[in-house]
C-alpha cells in the first residue's frame, strides 16, 4: 500500500507520516528530500513555486513510490501535492494509493509555522499554498485541529483493512 499524506506546508505531514509509518511497520518518505536544489532555493528566498517547477519533483516522487510498490513495499510518502493535477501525476500507474488531506485553517497552520524553522520553507509562503490548494474529492479527511496521535488513528480507521500491510497495527478501534 502507498499512502499519500497532503496537505499545505505546517499541516503535520511529517509528523504524522512518521509516526503512522512507524504503526504500519513501513519507511516513511518525506516529499521535501526530493526537491532539486532550484526549487529548495527559490522557496528559501520566499518565490513560490510554479507547475512548471514541480513536475520533475512529482515525476521523481512517483518514480519512487512505483519502484516501492513492484518491490511488494509498503510506504506513507509526505508530499504537499496541492492540485488535482499534482495528485495524479503523483500517484500515475499505483494499484494500490490511499490519499489523506491534512485539513486546517490558514490561522492554525501559520500559528504553527510561526513557531518552527523549516530549512526552506518560509512561513510567507502559506498564502500562496492555500492559493493553489484544490481540495480532493476522494481522500480520508483529516481535522488536524486534533492531536497527532488522533490523526494517525483518524486515518488508520480510515483505510480499507486489506491494504494494511502485514497483521493490522493495535488501534483504538
Amino acid at each position: 500500500m502507498i499512502l499519500v499524506l497532503m496537505g499545505v506546508a505546517g499541516s503535520g505531514k511529517t509528523t504524522i507520516g512518521r509516526a503512522l509509518a512507524a504503526r504500519l511497520g513501513c519507511e516513511f518518505l518525506d516529499g521535501d528530500d526530493f526537491h532539486p536544489a532550484a526549487n529548495v532555493a527559490k522557496m528559501a528566498e520566499g518565490v513560490p513555486l510554479t507547475d512548471e517547477d514541480r513536475w520533475p519533483w512529482l515525476e521523481r516522487l512517483n518514480t519512487r513510490l512505483r519502484e516501492r510498490q513492484a518491490r511488494g513495499e509498503s510506504v506513507v510518502l509526505a508530499c504537499s501535492a496541492l492540485k488535482e493535477s499534482y495528485r495524479a501525476h503523483l500517484m500515475r500507474g499505483l494499484a494500490d494509493c490511499e490519499l489523506a488531506f491534512l485539513r486546517g485553517s490558514m490561522e492554525l497552520i501559520r500559528g504553527r509555522l510561526e513557531t518552527r524553522k523549516h530549512r526552506y520553507m518560509p512561513a510567507t509562503l502559506l498564502a500562496s499554498q492555500f492559493a493553489v490548494l484544490e481540495v480532493p474529492a476522494q481522500a480520508i479527511d483529516v481535522d488536524i485541529r486534533e492531536s497527532a496521535a488522533r490523526c494517525v488513528e483518524v486515518i488508520l480507521d480510515a483505510l480499507p483493512e486489506d491494504s494494511l500491510p502485514g497483521p493490522p497495527p493495535p488501534s483504538s478501534r
